[in-house]
């Protein structure tokens, strides 16, 4: 798979090691990160993130910033993407089966690195259960 990636400075340490997670996986990473802890603004990285899952140059985008909250927020603005903010492995898990998600998004500040390398893991490893949550997650997107 293909993974892009999108962080703001809370986020880097952490993306660095879910890159290196990644790519020992056997997965493909576009980095749209900042790759320092100088301060950044958030949407500078998460807009290209979700542009890449939306067109369909990445199969998930996986995006962190300090709280999880900005990145989700600037991520779900595009038509296309079902960022979810998780901070732990029941709500990772869930994400996908109820709703699709094509983003993970991680709050940096608030869990811990096994935790987020934990969640990657869970997110990509979990499939959409559809039937009955087809019709809801298909009402996400506001028609244009």
């Amino acid at each position: 798979m293909t993974i892009a990636i999108g962080n703001d400075h809370a986020g880097t340490e952490y993306k660095f090691e879910i890159i290196k997670l990644l790519e020992e996986l056997g997965h493909k990473v576009i980095n749209f990160g900042t790759d320092t802890n100088d301060s950044m603004d958030y949407p500078d990285a998460i807009h290209p993130t979700a542009d890449a899952v939306e067109k369909g140059d990445a199969d998930f985008g996986i995006i962190l910033c300090g709280s999880g909250n900005g990145a989700q927020m600037t991520a779900n603005k595009h038509q296309g993407i079902r960022a979810a903010l998780c901070w732990n492995n029941e709500l990772v898990a869930l994400t996908r089966q109820h709703n699709n998600s094509n983003v993970l998004t991680i709050p940096a500040r608030f869990v811990s690195l096994q935790q987020a390398l934990g969640f990657v893991k869970i997110f990509l490893t979990t499939d959409f259960e559809g039937g009955r949550h087809e019709n809801r997650v298909n009402k996400i997107a506001c028609s244009l």
